[in-house]
């Protein structure tokens, strides 16, 4: 059978029989899809996994850290470093696991016990920071 047969059966259709037909093709469509994201969704080993995680600056094995809230991983914080930290050349600042925080050089990073040093010094909260305000 070749593509003008097959182009050719569909043109003869009535069109009540093309447009269920259609109906039927997005449903399963739309079904694979969702079946495909949920897939997705679900972990890596298919089991479910429980950890225990810290609060906010709680101390863990002697070190203190800062855990991102429903994330698995923590962010340590350097000893002698506050909770918040900007760059020498920015005018933002972030908390340790934000992405801007992690791009700046170590360098160039200058720590503050809290933001409302940070506010103080002149800088103001980074929008893609969640938490900051």
């Amino acid at each position: 059978m070749s593509i003008a047969d097959i182009r050719g059966f569909i043109k003869s259709l009535p069109p009540a029989r093309l447009r269920d037909g259609f109906i039927v093709l997005i449903i399963t469509l739309s079904s694979l899809g969702s079946f495909a994201l949920g897939r997705l969704s679900t972990t890596e080993s298919g089991s479910l996994r429980i950890e225990q995680r810290a609060a906010l600056g709680q101390v863990l094995n002697g070190e203190e850290r800062i855990t991102k809230l429903g994330a698995a991983e923590s962010f340590p914080i350097p000893s002698g470093t506050g909770s918040v930290v900007t760059s020498k050349t920015g005018a933002k600042y972030h908390f340790p696991w934000c992405a801007g925080a992690r791009s700046i050089k170590e360098e160039n990073k200058v720590w503050f016990d809290s933001a409302e040093q940070a506010r103080a010094a002149g800088f103001t909260p980074a929008g893609n920071c969640k938490g900051l305000k």
